[in-house]
Order: structure tokens, then C-alpha cells, then sequence
């Protein structure tokens, strides 16, 4: 059976629309369910958490068209080479040092990537140890199916 177009158009829309709500439900989940990844403060309190996510997932956070922001954590010369349209970088290693300044709310939603996922889970939970609390770790553009970008 031959499927119209906009019957093939509708059913891609409504699994989209699938995807973005899983990702909102994701989203507004519990930072309990963090897997685990806790930033701890000298006296032992969680300060922070963060959440690991999909690049699907990342996905839809960004085409639903809420507020975030997409920080790449990789070198200037490795985000020259391609990165994600619209990222913000700023290196893993200038993050601590920048952070407050160039990311000033701490409750607007954060997709962290690097390279491979190390670095990004490291500016992670840097991150949610410093009171963020909408960050989000999708890993690394190696794992990246959708359009980068070069400068």
C-alpha cells in the first residue's frame, strides 16, 4: 500500500512531537535520577547534579525551541574544525575561569558535548558543583548523527 505524502509528513510530525515530549518529561525529571553523577561540597552536601542524555534527546531539547544553551567544551582549533550550529564554546580547561560570567543563569538549561563525552562529563559535573541546575550531557560530536557546522 502506497502512503500519501501527507499522511507519511503527519505520521513524522506526530513522532517528532513524541520525541520532544519524552525529552520534556526527561527534562523536568527528578535530578535523583541523575545516574549517580553528584557534585559534593568539602562538608558532603550535594550541590549539584547533572543528567546524561542522547544526542536524539539533545536533539529535540534544541528544536523545541525553549531556552538553552549549547556549550562545546572542545579546543578553538577541534570547534573550527566543525561543531554543532549556534554551540557556545568555551574549553574544558577556561571553564572554571569563565563560566559565571559567560553563563549567568544557572537555571536555563545547559547541553554539554566535547569530543568524545570525557571532557563533557567533566564540565558537567564541574558545572552542576557549581549550582547549575539544567545540565545536560550528550557526549561527544563523534556520536553526533545532525548538521555541524564550520567556521
Amino acid at each position: 500500500m502506497i502512503m500519501s505524502v501527507q499522511v507519511r509528513r503527519s505520521i513524522k510530525v506526530r513522532a517528532l512531537l513524541a520525541l520532544f515530549a519524552a525529552a520534556l518529561v526527561l527534562l523536568s525529571a527528578c535530578s535523583a535520577s541523575n545516574q549517580g553523577n553528584a557534585a559534593d561540597t568539602k562538608e558532603g552536601a550535594v550541590t549539584g547534579a547533572y543528567q546524561k542524555i542522547s544526542p536524539a534527546e539533545a536533539k529535540a531539547v534544541m528544536e523545541g525551541g525553549g531556552p538553552f544553551i549549547v556549550l562545546d567544551v572542545r579546543s578553538a582549533d577541534e570547534f573550527a574544525q566543525g561543531h554543532i550550529p549556534g554551540s557556545v564554546l568555551i574549553p574544558d580547561n577556561e571553564l572554571a575561569a569563565r563560566a559565571e560570567a559567560e553563563l549567568p543563569s544557572k537555571d536555563e538549561t545547559i547541553l554539554v558535548y566535547c569530543r568524545s563525552g570525557r571532557r563533557s562529563a567533566a564540565a558537567a559535573e564541574m558545572l552542576a558543583g557549581r549550582g547549575y541546575t539544567q545540565v545536560f550531557d550528550f557526549g561527544g560530536i563523534a556520536d553526533w548523527p545532525y548538521e555541524t557546522v564550520t567556521d
